[in-house]
C-alpha cells in the first residue's frame, strides 16, 4: 500500500504557492534550466515544503535540495546551518549558491548540480576538483 505524508499545514501550502509566484530572477534563471528534466532526467520541483521548511527546488527521487541565497542569507548564517543540518538527517543533500553565483557562473552551478543527480545512484563519479567552492559570503 503506497505511503502518503500527512497533510500539509495550509500557512506552509499557502506561503509555497505564494513564493512560485514570486520567483527572484535567480531562481527564475535556475528553473528555466531544472525544469522538464533537463538535467540527467531528474524531475526538479520548485518551492517545495519538506517538514516546517521550503526548499527553492528539489528532486524528490534523488533528495536533492537545490537553494539560491540573496544577501539577507549572509545574516542568517545559523538559520541556514540548522536548516541544512535538520533537512540533511533526513536524507536530503542540500546544495547551496549564491544569486550572483547563478548569474555570473551558471554553467559551474549546473555542473554541481549535475554530479548531484548523477552520483546520487550511479557508479559515476564527478571530476576531481569541484565547479565551485562551498560559498563563504556573497562575492567571495
Amino acid at each position: 500500500m503506497p505511503h502518503h505524508p500527512a497533510k500539509l499545514p495550509e500557512d506552509i501550502r499557502t506561503y509555497a504557492r505564494e513564493m512560485r509566484n514570486k520567483m527572484t530572477d535567480a531562481e527564475a534563471l535556475l528553473w528555466i534550466l531544472l525544469r522538464n528534466r533537463r538535467i540527467a532526467g531528474a524531475k526538479f520541483r520548485r518551492q517545495h515544503p519538506v517538514g516546517r521548511y521550503i526548499l527553492d527546488f528539489y528532486c524528490v527521487e534523488k533528495r536533492i535540495g537545490v537553494e539560491l541565497d540573496g544577501g539577507q542569507h549572509s545574516e542568517a548564517v545559523v538559520y541556514d546551518q540548522q536548516r541544512d543540518s535538520w533537512l540533511q538527517a533526513q536524507g536530503i543533500q542540500v546544495l547551496r549558491f549564491w544569486n550572483n553565483q547563478m548569474f555570473m557562473e551558471t554553467e559551474a552551478v549546473m555542473e554541481v548540480i549535475y554530479w548531484a543527480v548523477v552520483d546520487n545512484n550511479s557508479g559515476m563519479h564527478r571530476p576531481s576538483s569541484p565547479a565551485l567552492p562551498p560559498p563563504a559570503g556573497e562575492g567571495s
